[in-house]
């Protein structure tokens, strides 16, 4: 009983990132992002071990998973920087985007 209470809980307050399609609630996690204080598409939180995803910056063709590149306007997804209760724990990374 205490295993499967374990287990419901963890499908609750999974993340729902997809390492086979690389998305979160149908958003892809590669592409161009805008960083807002308020109305994100996701919250994230800045972590340097055990993230959900790996996250690299570039400038331009943002097309692999952990790809962002960073625009003012017109960005395929909205994030918002969080200290608690992220939707998504992100690692900076230069190499080897992508989730787990």
């Amino acid at each position: 009983m205490y295993k499967l209470l374990l287990m419901m809980l963890g499908l609750l307050f999974s993340t729902h990132v997809y390492a086979k399609d690389c998305v979160w609630n149908d958003i892809p996690l590669h592409g161009k992002v805008q960083f807002v204080t308020a109305f994100p598409d996701i919250k994230i939180q800045y972590v340097t071990a055990f993230p959900d995803i790996r996250v690299e910056f570039v400038k331009g063709f943002s097309t692999q998973c952990g790809q962002w590149e960073i625009v003012e306007s017109f960005p395929d997804f909205k994030v918002q920087i969080v200290n608690s209760f992220p939707d998504l724990m992100v690692e900076k990374v230069t190499n080897f985007p992508g989730v787990n």
